[in-house]
């Protein structure tokens, strides 16, 4: 019997009104791996994460989390085994960086179970982990982006759930705190967790991914380990960008090298 996927789509098709972004997807999240969605922009990354994390509902099919349809399950029910930090969040005027971490807290609270000594716990882990336990007074509005996208993340990170989806989590980040971020995500499958990360820097999604799933105009072009689907060929069908590929020199895995006098 196969391992049951942490997360599952099956005839998905999702959209908005006027247009369809996805049409008859099918894609499996393998359970304790770092997954990175890959694609050039507005091929139904960003949508796919959120139509997984039922921000979004979808026009046909459905979505399965431990092998459940989301639809079934109470919103606290999914949100205590399912995190998403989503592209651009915003906070409420005057919300301090502490406040906003223990908002992750909200799916364990209960009418008979107060905050607790593991909440706190849980919130200063999160924010040591993404290294704003400094900016814990902090007005959330009034940090850079950079700063800002890390205390959305400790918020995720608060939320202490089996599966965490990122969508493009190292927007705003400079190329130091993108490893970090990267990093991070690394450590937290490596302790059990099903990560699921949109990015578009393809040489950080090679050297992270344990799978990669590769969209282009809302479909799934290929998915699987970097080694094993990234070839030129598909590169340039998907960016349309011929190109080489080489190994990583660090890590191996597959670097894409755009061929010289395009544009010229």
């Amino acid at each position: 019997m196969g391992v049951t996927a942490a997360l599952s789509a099956h005839g998905l098709a999702v959209g908005y009104p006027g247009r369809r972004v996805i049409e008859g997807l099918d894609v499996e999240i393998v359970p304790g791996q770092l997954t990175v969605i890959v694609g050039p922009n507005a091929c139904g990354k960003s949508t796919l994460l959120r139509t997984m994390a039922r921000m979004l509902n979808p026009e046909q099919g459905e979505v399965r989390l431990h092998g459940t349809p989301v639809t079934s399950m109470g919103s606290r029910q999914v949100a205590r085994q399912l995190a998403v930090l989503p592209q651009s969040p915003s906070a409420p005027d005057g919300m301090v960086v502490r406040d906003l971490v223990a908002r992750g807290r909200y799916p364990h609270q209960r009418l008979l179970k107060p905050w607790s000594r593991d909440d706190d716990a849980a919130v200063e882990a999160a924010m040591r982990a993404t290294d704003v336990v400094a900016l814990a007074d902090a007005d959330v509005n009034e940090l850079s982006g950079g700063q800002r996208q890390r205390v959305w993340l400790a918020m995720a990170l608060a939320q202490e759930t089996e599966v965490l989806l990122l969508d493009e989590p190292t927007s705003f980040l400079d190329i130091a705190h993108q490893i970090e971020v990267l990093d991070l995500g690394r450590a937290l499958q490596r302790q059990g967790r099903t990560v699921v990360m949109v990015l578009h820097e393809l040489h950080l999604a090679f050297r992270y991914a344990d799978q990669l799933v590769v969209m282009k105009g809302g479909r799934i072009m290929a998915q699987g380990s970097p080694g094993e689907v990234v070839t030129a060929e598909l590169i340039e069908e998907v960016y349309d960008l011929p190109c080489r590929i080489i190994a990583d020199p660090e890590t191996g895995s597959p670097m894409v090298i755009p061929l010289a006098g395009r544009g010229r």
